[in-house]
């Protein structure tokens, strides 16, 4: 972000009479607060004029920065099809994979219901589960990701 960027959300928030605006951008987050005098002072009068003051504050969001280093080393699972995501082979079986669990290359992660034709989906890399992306039962699009899975 630059100073003619930060004019501009600041024109923004008076043409729609903003007192707060956040923005996060590529892991930076800009914070712009208006305070009038009277805040400011913390006294109530009608004859005092509203001069704003802006505070603003820049900071990269640690978390953010953790999520974007581990998502670099994770590799996703996608739908090869569309269809219905189903976690396990019946409602009463356990499922396929947990979160946490490692996995072979050819482990079957989950199944995808199409045409009422039951489609086992197996993993092509060996790793750790990392996250399910999808609920059971949930239907899926072509290229959707399904799981997060960190390569051993």
């Amino acid at each position: 972000m630059n100073i003619k960027e930060i004019k501009e959300m600041i024109a923004l928030m008076n043409e729609n009479k903003l007192l707060e605006l956040e923005i996060e951008k590529e892991g930076m987050r800009i914070r712009l607060k208006k305070e009038s005098l009277e805040t400011q002072l913390g006294v109530k009068s009608h004859h005092l004029v509203d001069m704003p003051h802006f505070n603003v504050t820049q900071e990269t969001t640690q978390t953010q920065a953790k999520k974007e280093e581990q998502a670099n080393n994770l590799i996703e699972v996608k739908a090869p099809m569309v269809g219905t995501f189903y976690r396990a082979p019946s409602p009463e079986s356990p499922s396929f994979v947990e979160v946490g669990q490692n996995i072979e290359v050819g482990h079957v992660v989950c199944i995808i219901e199409a045409m009422k034709l039951m489609n086992e989906i197996k993993s092509e890399i060996k790793g750790k589960i990392v996250e399910v992306l999808v609920e059971n039962g949930h239907p899926v699009e072509f290229g959707q990701p399904l799981f997060l899975i960190e390569p051993a």
